[in-house]
């Protein structure tokens, strides 16, 4: 039997569901996460359905979570997206649950679950969910909501279209869920737009880029650099694409310090494989685009020296 099949099966064979996503979620997460979860309200009105997790990171235009008890878990099914690994499930109480079913579309580098659907070349999970949909289309309800948060996802996701994950069959699905009436220019501005401190902190990225001969670059934000723009950590997020657009950068990393000493990393690639190199420091994500963190300084140097290493004529 299919994963999807097995995975619908199970939908209906449980009463409570509950459906977890990664820690620091993006649009993909909420997306993937609550436009699951629309479906099933919509599709089984019967069944009890939970959207779980911590801070949602100023994405509350896209979605709200629900606080519920750990007694809730009893007997329930419990699934998780868009999240490679169980360290980086937020909200530790998914191991409450009866069973477990995993659906992602990053490297299954680390499996779990009684249950796994991973789709690597799927642009995000969100589309995952909306192939779902359309698997069993005569038994599964999209709402006008549900696709407006898949949507997101996927717009999220693929860098507004521009990623290379960006497939035909991406934007068949995109098109098929614009089918459905929501406001997309309200969403597309409220998931581009950015507070005056983070534009200011745009420029602080430019004019402090490091970028050697091969156009490996990084910049480092500390927690001095963060106070004095008054900018958050959840919302460096919006600067790291940002090297990106200079021509001569290839691969890049935006090291962010956290108040307890050691540095969020976030890296991104025009071409050299950068997952390989996260996985060394505590994180993963994609061939290009990828996550991880350092303890201090000398790691950051020891994280870029292995992005120079991989953006070498030599290495491509």
């Amino acid at each position: 039997m299919k994963i999807e099949n097995q995975i619908l099966a199970t939908i209906k064979a449980y009463e409570t569901i509950i459906i977890h996503r990664h820690q620091r979620p993006d649009p993909d997460a909420l997306g993937s996460q609550v436009g699951l979860a629309e479906i099933i309200r919509a599709s089984f009105p019967d069944k009890f359905v939970y959207q779980v997790g911590g801070p949602i990171d100023g994405l509350d235009f896209l979605a709200t979570m629900q606080p519920i008890t750990d007694e809730t878990y009893e007997g329930a099914l419990v699934i998780v997206t868009d999240t490679a690994n169980t360290p980086r499930i937020s909200d530790e109480r998914y191991l409450l649950g009866d069973k477990l079913i995993k659906i992602d579309h990053h490297p299954n580098d680390e499996p779990y679950g009684d249950l796994t659907w991973v789709n690597t070349k799927a642009s995000s999970c969100s589309e995952i969910i909306a192939d779902f949909w359309q698997f069993f289309a005569d038994e599964l309800t999209m709402t006008e909501n549900a696709a407006r948060l898949l949507y997101a996802g996927i717009v999220g996701d693929t860098g507004r279209f521009l990623y290379p994950s960006t497939t035909a069959h991406t934007l068949k699905i995109a098109a098929d869920l614009r089918e459905f009436d929501f406001d997309a220019t309200r969403l597309n501005r409220q998931l581009s737009q950015f507070p005056l401190s983070v534009a200011r902190l745009a420029g602080y990225v430019y004019n402090h880029l490091t970028l050697d001969e091969n156009g490996a670059g990084k910049v480092i934000l500390s927690q001095a650099i963060l106070q004095e723009y008054g900018v958050s950590d959840a919302e460096t997020s919006e600067v790291v694409p940002l090297p990106g657009a200079i021509e001569e950068v290839v691969a890049w990393a935006i090291f962010v310090e956290q108040p307890e000493g050691y540095y969020r990393v976030r890296m991104r690639s025009k071409g050299p494989v950068i997952h390989t190199i996260a996985q060394r420091h505590n994180g993963g994500g994609h061939p290009l685009a990828s996550g991880a963190n350092a303890k201090d300084l000398a790691e950051v140097e020891v994280i870029y020296q292995e992005i120079k290493d991989a953006c070498r004529p030599e290495s491509l």
